[in-house]
């Protein structure tokens, strides 16, 4: 490989500094200075250059955006801070108790807010070091998501480094939206109607699936754009979310210039009328305005609560609506034994969707509608999203239709079914009902719990069908019905070592994931790990109290409920054991009664000197202090490495002290 001259790594230089601007001009500013051809020679140059110098190549270079080979899966990647999502608002009056639960949380100081455009699109997160665009993730559970950088490399709009001159901090994590625009979709599905190939459903669906494929180069083909919404840059001292928005802009980011700073709530409210009036004038679908406090200090103050801030909310549009007949009323079973009814329609289009199937909620709900069997019904998409039955056109009803009657029988089963106390909810007795078995084995198997590879629907349907597992425990003695799956249609000796494999390798997994894994209602993946920190062992959890839960931070009384409902149950207690006979994970030693960090609650952020993040949190939960996912005023220490990140500029917005990982050993005292 032969070294390149001086000059032809001068003129490289220039040709990717030429190219980058040209690209912000056209694909940010959609102000082009130069013309396709222009563009297109100065390209061909820059790549026969790297081509004659191989060394000259750089992972930022503008010929870089084709992407590379296909990967075979998607690597996880840890979010700090979490990626969020937002409560849902509906109304003028919901949006007005958002601002007045912000301001008796506030007291005195009053808040500002942003209103930005809702973007109907796949949320991202990008990372920065020294200027270079080196990771971008999907949003996944919000803890953590698929490392998608490759695929991310190939959108036009992503700035791979950020212009030259505009930021000096180390590292930069961005938050954005990916989506597809109105026009660019509908030519990608004409073409692919040309080609004989299926069309895809909305903009949505094709950027979330265009995100997720294994090869950089079909992406690179598909029209996915990008606008950002959130920095975070260790050292920056950014004091309002305006602020950001510009900071972004000012870097070379695609942003939304649709936002607007409202003095008060009024403001917000006539700023969602106005684009709900407007959005189908736009080139991209939006389902809403998302409202934010301005200030940052504020939003610190405010917090969070389970996965969602106080300090920011989405105002959703009114739904859009069709017309279609109501073919039949059907009952799905789910995971916890609930028996809900299901709408089959006649296929509708609405919102940008084919709808055959929609919600009824509960009988209370159908009974409410009087909805009947051969009825004219009206189906909307909630928030634009989930379709359900909203109404009956009364005129269209037929003759002998008759009202719906909830059956006494588990559709699945044929057990018994039953209305619980105080609740519109149906269920199915029977704990071993196929229909509930299929979902809580499904639910403990998935990415982010158990992670068992090979135990995906159709496998778990084999194995409940055959009655080799009637529960999540039944999982690890499937070794003695080797024979019978290797026998088994698709299985084989080698697909049947894998999955018994992949059983055993999940025994691996930590207490807070197999917390999750056991599908307790309301009991995510971000709870799991805030209760595992303070209950480091199941024995200690199982013998919880509600009102020991509710101490936990962003713990509600309704998680604590169902934790300890979980735990009352014989059947779900014994299932417990029989994992733990089995070797699954079931968390370490109880928190010393009066450790040196009992009371105190801790977060971590960056890297520390010789601690991984997981050792540093066992230190600390072994000597009974809390780790909790975030910064908040219940958080009274925050442990930061090098690299932190936005935590360490909220801790010192609220002036919680900060301890290096010397001070937190000290503070032990060991």
């Amino acid at each position: 490989m032969k070294p390149p001259t001086e000059a032809a790594r001068k003129r490289a230089e220039q040709l990717r500094t030429e190219l980058r601007a040209h690209d912000h001009r056209y694909y940010v500013l959609a102000d082009p200075t130069i013309s396709d051809e222009a563009y297109d020679r100065l390209m061909r140059e820059l790549q026969d250059l790297e081509a004659a110098y191989p060394s000259l190549v750089q992972p930022d270079s503008p010929t870089q955006r084709v992407g590379g080979e296909p990967t075979k899966e998607f690597a996880a990647v840890m979010h700090d801070p979490p990626m969020l999502s937002l409560a849902n608002s509906y109304s003028a009056d919901e949006i007005r108790d958002f601002d007045r639960r912000v301001r008796e949380l506030l007291g005195s100081a009053v808040p500002a807010y942003i209103a930005e455009l809702k973007i109907d699109g796949v949320a991202v997160t990008l990372r920065y070091r020294d200027g270079v665009f080196v990771q971008g993730a999907t949003r996944g559970d919000g803890t953590q998501g698929d490392d998608i950088t490759r695929n991310l490399r190939t959108v036009r709009q992503l700035p791979l480094r950020v212009q030259a001159g505009r930021a000096s901090w180390r590292t930069l994590e961005v938050r954005g939206e990916a989506y597809m625009a109105r026009d660019d979709f509908e030519a990608m599905n004409r073409e692919r109607e040309k080609m004989g190939e299926k069309v895809f459903i909305n903009p949505r669906n094709a950027t979330a699936g265009t995100l997720k494929l294994q090869d950089p180069r079909i992406v690179a083909l598909r029209p996915i754009r990008l606008f950002t919404y959130a920095v975070y840059a260790p050292g920056a001292q950014l004091t309002a979310h305006q602020r950001n928005l510009e900071l972004l802009a000012s870097l070379g980011f695609p942003v939304n210039p649709h936002y607007r700073r409202c003095a008060t709530i009024d403001e917000v409210v006539r700023y969602w009328e106005e684009h709900e009036r407007s959005r189908d004038a736009l080139p991209y679908e939006i389902d809403g305005i998302v409202v934010k406090v301005d200030s940052l200090a504020q939003q610190e103050e405010l917090g969070t609560i389970a996965k969602s801030p106080r300090w920011a909310i989405a105002f959703k549009f009114a739904s859009r609506k069709a017309e279609t007949v109501l073919n039949d009323i059907i009952l799905q079973v789910g995971r916890t034994g609930t028996v809900t009814p299901v709408a089959a329609l006649a296929p509708v289009f609405v919102g940008g969707t084919t709808v055959s199937r929609a919600t009824l909620h509960n009988v209370d709900y159908i009974g409410q509608l009087d909805l009947r069997v051969g009825d004219t019904v009206i189906v909307e998409k909630g928030g634009d999203v989930i379709p359900k039955v909203s109404g009956v056109v009364m005129e269209k009803r037929p003759p002998r239709t008759r009202a719906f009657v909830m059956p006494v029988q588990c559709p699945v089963c044929g057990s018994r079914v039953y209305r619980a106390e105080d609740e519109a909810n149906y269920y199915c007795e029977n704990a071993e009902c196929p229909a509930q078995v299929r979902g809580r084995i499904e639910h403990f198997a998935q990415r982010g719990g158990m992670d068992i590879e090979g135990l995906g629907e159709a496998a778990v349907e084999q194995l409940v069908s055959l009655e080799l597992v009637h529960n999540v425990a039944d999982l690890y003695q499937l070794h003695t019905h080797r024979k019978t799956l290797v026998a088994l249609e698709r299985w084989g000796e080698k697909s049947t070592a894998n999955l018994l494999a992949a059983i055993d390798k999940s025994k691996e997994q930590p207490y807070h994931r197999v917390l999750f894994a056991l599908g307790i209602r309301h009991v995510g993946a971000g709870v799991a790990r805030t209760v595992a920190g303070q209950f480091p062992a199941m024995a200690l959890l199982r013998e919880a109290t509600e009102d020991a839960l509710q101490a936990i931070p962003a713990i509600g009384p309704a998680i604590a409920q169902s934790i300890v409902h979980f735990f009352a149950d014989k059947h779900n207690r014994d299932i417990v054991r029989r994992l733990e006979r089995a070797g699954v994970t079931m968390g370490g030693s109880p928190v010393p009664a009066a450790g040196s960090l009992a009371g105190k609650t801790f977060v971590l952020t960056g890297t520390l000197p010789t601690y991984t993040r997981d050792a540093a949190r066992a230190l600390i939960e072994r000597h009974g202090g809390i780790v909790a996912p975030g910064v908040s005023k219940n958080v009274q220490f925050v442990v930061a490495g090098e690299d932190a990140g936005a935590k360490l500029e909220r801790a010192r917005a609220l002036h919680i002290p900060v301890l290096s990982e010397a001070d937190l050993v000290k503070m032990i005292g060991s």
